[in-house]
């Protein structure tokens, strides 16, 4: 009687996708000038507190999919605030709005440099798309009269880049991103500086504080936006 032979295993091969849903929370300072319809450039210097004191909405979060080789990353930013400023040497009231919302998006491949397995390091392309609305109010202190404009831009800036994952243990982690574009497609230069320490409370929640930095130098028929947006991150992420 010949023996019983098992059918063979079917295993079903592994994507190597994994996930990442991320929401957080910048304070972000902003520094640097802005202008509306030739208007004189207004100061802008406003710190992450004040930021928050006079922010009336914000939404924030990314989406991650990676595999041993390739990683795409999309970003969302809304936020809408309020800042206060001046120029001249009458020290005229200036009082400014910013409706703004920043969507970007980049695909990485890991770089073959022989480097440790709990070290990724990914060269990246992509795009920045920043869409601003600003309200700038004028009230010169020797006349009695207040000047007001409105100015709406959207454009979208190539990026080139980096991005660094480095597992310090089976808990800690670290993140690491920046890129530099423009290059006068839209924006004369755009810039951004990321890094974040992280903890992995469980296989599927982590959390991360850190310090984010977006430039942008930005100027078309009488709209200028030259401004840092800088400040501490703090983020929790599912993933899956």
């Amino acid at each position: 009687m010949p023996a019983y032979k098992a059918p063979p295993v079917v295993v079903e091969p592994s994507s190597g996708w994994t996930y990442q849903a991320t929401a957080y929370g910048w304070a972000t300072a902003i520094n640097g000038e802005t202008g509306v319809r030739n208007l004189p450039p207004v100061d802008v210097d406003v710190s992450a507190w004040d930021a928050l004191k006079h922010l009336d909405g914000a939404l924030m979060g990314s989406f991650m999919a990676k595999n041993d080789k390739w990683m795409i990353l999309t970003d969302l930013i809304y936020a809408n605030l309020s800042a206060g400023g001046s120029f001249g040497r009458n020290d005229t009231g200036v009082d400014v709005s910013l409706t703004q919302v920043i969507a970007s998006g980049l695909v990485g491949y890991r770089l073959p440099l022989g480097l440790p397995e709990n070290v990724e390091l990914s060269a990246t392309v992509g795009f920045r798309y920043q869409h601003l609305k600003a309200d700038v109010d004028i009230s010169p202190t020797l006349f009695p009269v207040e000047i007001s404009r409105e100015g709406t831009k959207q454009w979208i800036d190539p990026t080139v880049g980096f991005s660094l994952h480095y597992d310090i243990n089976e808990k800690w982690f670290l993140n690491v991103i920046g890129d530099v574009g423009g290059f006068g497609v839209s924006s004369k230069l755009t810039a951004q500086g990321f890094a974040a320490l992280g903890y992995m409370w469980t296989p599927s929640i982590s959390s991360a504080i850190g310090y984010r930095a977006i430039y942008t130098d930005y100027e078309d028929d009488g709209f200028l936006y030259n401004v840092t947006q800088h400040g501490v991150f703090t983020s929790i992420a599912y993933h899956f």
